[in-house]
């Protein structure tokens, strides 16, 4: 077991009381907090970590990481002081769990959307192909076989949950670990002492500007996956960036990758990796897959034009492994689904119900366009806009549904601490600017449940419901409150209310 002296060997900290006191594990939620404990007070956007000092004492914990002094600080037998606890924090948990992101290779997946696709696909591409894989998601961890859906709500963890989960991973034999790595995670520490070998940008375009600012502070952030490529240390793992060469936000980090070797990829894109004759239908993706000269047929279980771009970025994570075209098409083909993603409900109505997690302005302009073209009908979009982050894109994500769809009806989604009717306000102007009007083409029903029901109530044959936002989501959030939600069982429950058997 390591003392305190052992896990703040390399960070530079005032600390009182008794350096050699053994620690057992590391909480940065008081909750969690164990006999043994070193507690690391971290402050949130809505509380801060030093408000729980006592409540960890009481727990257990025997020492403590704060970056002030307070009254319950002197309750513990040590203390140490730091200018910044979160950014002390992934130095902590690395030398506490023996650095464990040195025994296996690291890719790190970041961009504003397809993300949890991607990282599907080069988990599935790689297990198809022999390699034992770990993953890191917003949806699912995998460590080996183990495979575990979730709902932190929070798509990279903490530094401390990434380190335990990465030592987890080395001691099952993973040869590769996959992690989502959000602009959040990024400049928040969170994968601070992961030696990342390849860094994969799906995309860049506008989303969380409530906590960035500008479009160029997040893309500065996305950025920051490609350094930790470039600065990485000597490791016996191919180094490589993979980027999308049809997306400007992408283009515009490649500066950062430095001496690390890029693969660019696009759709029908003059790059060495590309897919050319594209064919979307209700059962699947079809395409070509070209490598300098080389080309194989992919037959995609994932539907969307998106999920192309998609397989391409887990294809340059193939390649860059020295797979053989043939080898990394299967593995493409072996992933059924991704949960929450453009999943069809089919209880035997006459309409089609998606659930999917889009949630942006961009994925919008995809999804919807695929719901017009395999609509025989109207296309009715659900959606809301989450609170406490980015307004602007309410407003864009109104006009995009207003343009794009037939009918829709504006929801919460997660409001938090804001007044989710402000935001279905906000939303609504957007629908207003491209030609909406309330009660002919849409509607604003805050009750999520409720707006689902009307949806149903109002399609006929041939028609799409598409419920966007929450995807694999299992709550909604309500000030402090996190209320049960299954997008999937709801839309469900409801069509058995119509009478639909699923």
């Amino acid at each position: 077991m390591p003392s305190l002296r052992d896990v703040l060997y390399d960070v530079p900290a005032e600390i009182y009381g008794d350096l050699d006191i053994d620690i057992a594990g590391i909480a940065y939620d008081s909750r969690r907090a164990k006999p043994g404990s070193l507690f690391v007070a971290l402050r949130g956007q809505h509380t801060d970590g030093h408000r729980y000092l006592r409540d960890a004492r009481t727990r257990g914990a025997v020492a403590a990481l704060v970056e002030e002094w307070t009254d319950d600080a002197g309750l513990y037998p040590a203390i140490a002081r730091v200018p910044d606890t979160r950014a002390a924090l992934p130095a902590i948990a690395a030398r506490f769990y023996g650095f464990p992101g040195r025994n296996l290779g690291l890719i790190g997946v970041t961009g504003t959307d397809g993300k949890t696709s991607t990282t599907f696909l080069i988990d599935a591409l790689l297990r198809t192909n022999g390699f034992r894989t770990g993953l890191i998601g917003t949806v699912a961890v995998r460590v080996g076989d183990t495979y575990n859906e979730h709902d932190f709500r929070q798509t990279t963890p903490e530094a401390a949950d990434v380190q335990e989960l990465l030592a987890r991973m080395r001691d099952a034999g993973v040869d590769w670990a996959v992690l989502e790595a959000t602009s959040h995670g990024l400049v928040l520490h969170r994968v601070d002492y992961c030696p990342f070998d390849i860094a994969v940008v799906t995309n860049i375009t506008q989303e969380h500007l409530d906590f960035h600012g500008t479009i160029e502070n997040y893309r500065r952030a996305k950025a920051k996956l490609l350094e930790f490529v470039r600065d990485r240390e000597e490791r016996p793992y191919p180094r490589c960036v993979v980027l999308n060469a049809c997306d400007e936000g992408a283009r515009s980090v490649a500066a950062f990758a430095g001496d690390a070797p890029i693969l660019w990829y696009g759709v029908n894109a003059a790059v060495d990796l590309r897919a050319t004759a594209i064919e979307v239908s209700t059962t699947g993706t079809r395409f070509r897959l070209e490598y300098r000269g080389q080309s194989t047929a992919v037959q995609l279980q994932l539907i969307g034009e998106w999920n192309v771009d998609n397989a391409l970025a887990a294809a340059g994570v193939g390649i860059a492994l020295g797979l053989p075209l043939d080898a990394i098409a299967r593995g493409l083909e072996q992933l059924p689904s991704v949960p929450g993603r453009f999943t069809r409900i089919d209880c035997g109505q006459p309409f089609t119900v998606i659930v999917d997690y889009a949630h942006t302005p961009e994925a919008f302009q995809r999804v919807l366009p695929l719901a017009r073209r395999l609509a025989r009908g109207r296309v009715i979009a659900v959606f809301g806009s989450a609170g406490e982050r980015d307004r602007i894109k309410r407003r864009l994500q109104g006009a995009i549904a207003a343009r794009l769809a037939d009918f829709i009806i504006v929801t919460s989604e997660d409001p938090r601490h804001e007044d989710p009717y402000r935001i279905l306000d906000e939303i609504a102007e957007g629908i207003r600017s491209a030609g909406g009007v309330a009660g002919q083409s849409f509607l604003c029903i805050e009750n999520r449940a409720l707006a689902i029901r009307e949806a149903f109530r109002r399609a006929q044959a041939g028609d799409i419901v598409l419920l966007l936002g929450k995807g694999h989501e299992r709550c909604m959030i309500y000030g402090d409150e996190r209320r049960p939600w299954n997008e999937l069982e709801e839309a469900r429950r409801a069509l058995d209310e119509l009478g639909y058997r699923c």
